[in-house]
């Protein structure tokens, strides 16, 4: 057997050492950069590295402006589990009367749980199944929703997908009103955690519901009855981040064998209302990531973002022309009610007026002249309408006759 001498087997051992620290530094690599922990934010400037999240898909968006603050794969396509119950809540609020009574098919009273445990036939309140929903996140009260407002889960889950569309969502795919795992012949039940986000917007800020959502969401406990009052339920909102921070707003949790846990939240600090979404964040044993990451993106905001309020500068007159030939041309002042507020630390913002330089009378008061664009360096954020300010009648040749011959007659 061929033996190695003293200072050959301690250049080896020093090889083998630097191929070992070299294998661990790679392996550390990898994982950080699989796993989207460098990541640039838009904020005062790149302090990421101060937030590493649990989850696999996040995203911390600013609710007013509309600005991502924070994005970890936050496109991707994924089951949203019971998030998806936000959708179901704003939509049925939208469509529904609380007041109306629902009747519990015998397809909701199977549902697996979580479950309230209605029976086939029995008779509640929209308004109890909601909150028996957002609360609790009983899965047959999400079914007895769906199929009251749509007559069946199949086409509430078709009203769910134009509703997102018409949010702006465009990697969202809603099977069933409650986000359990499902699939069919079109995709994956599921959305991504920007569309999430848009959702919740939607939901807090801009829904003409948004006061009665809220109302629902922040309910700390919440109790009912069936319509023959023999049966009394109890509902405790297990919205835990609500008792974590005062600024904390409204949020739903969610978990599912697929889409692990998922939680999408909202804060209002110091005016700014911030809204974040987390998928996959964690499985059984795992349950506290999502506060932990939830935490983590309100004190990013809070220490990172700043904000500069920007006004529109004066709009220009536009040229008006008249249908008479002998008419001489006027001018009309028109208006931008521009007052945006923009997360940016740096770059420089710029106007760009595009009005139309001549307008034919008549010209009504509030009619659209063009627009404003405005631009944080070479990114367009934001569009606004100019509007005429004063209404502009026409003058014809006949109403200069008129006004001759009344003259003439004075």
């Amino acid at each position: 057997m061929y033996m190695f001498s003293t200072g050959k087997r301690s250049r080896i051992r020093r090889f083998m050492l630097l191929v070992a620290a070299w294998t661990a530094a790679s392996l550390v690599i990898q994982f950080l950069v699989g796993n989207n922990i460098f990541i640039k934010a838009y904020a005062e400037e790149d302090n990421t590295a101060d937030v590493q999240l649990f989850a696999r898909n996040a995203i911390l968006l600013d609710g007013e402006t509309g600005d991502i603050l924070y994005d970890k794969c936050s496109d991707e396509h994924r089951p949203n589990a019971s998030t998806t119950k936000i959708l179901t809540c704003i939509l049925a609020i939208e469509c529904g009367n609380l007041a109306d009574d629902v009747t519990a098919s015998s397809y909701a009273s199977k549902m697996p749980e979580v479950r309230l445990g209605v029976r086939d036939g029995e008779k509640y309140t929209l308004e109890d199944m909601l909150y028996a929903m957002m609360l609790e996140s009983y899965n047959d009260a999400a079914v007895v929703i769906a199929e009251h407002i749509g007559g069946s889960v199949q086409h509430f889950a078709e009203m769910m997908n134009a509703k997102a569309e018409e949010i702006g969502c465009h990697s969202t795919y809603f099977i069933t009103p409650n986000g359990l795992d499902a699939q069919d012949e079109n995709g994956v039940h599921g959305t991504s955690a920007e569309d999430l986000v848009r959702i919740m917007r939607y939901c807090i800020l801009i829904s003409p519901q948004k006061d009665e959502f809220l109302k629902i969401t922040r309910t700390k406990s919440y109790t009912f009855t069936d319509n023959t009052g023999n049966r009394t339920f109890a509902c405790i909102n297990h919205n835990a981040f609500l008792d974590m921070m005062p600024c904390a707003l409204s949020g739903k949790t969610g978990f599912t064998c697929d889409a692990g846990y998922c939680y999408i939240g909202a804060a209002e600090v110091e005016g700014h209302t911030y809204i974040w979404a987390l998928l996959g964040c964690g499985w059984p044993n795992n349950k506290t990531y999502k506060w932990k990451d939830s935490r983590a993106l309100v004190a990013f905001a809070q220490e990172h973002t700043i904000y500069t309020e920007h006004k529109a500068p004066s709009s220009p007159d536009i040229r008006i022309t008249y249908s008479s030939g002998s008419s001489a041309d006027g001018s009309t002042a028109t208006e931008c009610r521009l007052n945006r507020t923009v997360t940016a630390s740096e770059g420089s913002i710029q106007y760009v007026y595009k009005v139309a330089d001549t307008l034919k009378a008549p010209v009504h008061k509030g009619a659209v002249a063009g627009s404003l664009e405005v631009y944080l360096d070479d990114e367009l954020i934001d569009v606004e309408n100019v509007i005429v300010s004063e209404e502009i009648a026409d003058v014809t040749f006949k109403d200069e006759i008129i006004k001759v011959l009344y003259c003439a007659a004075m």
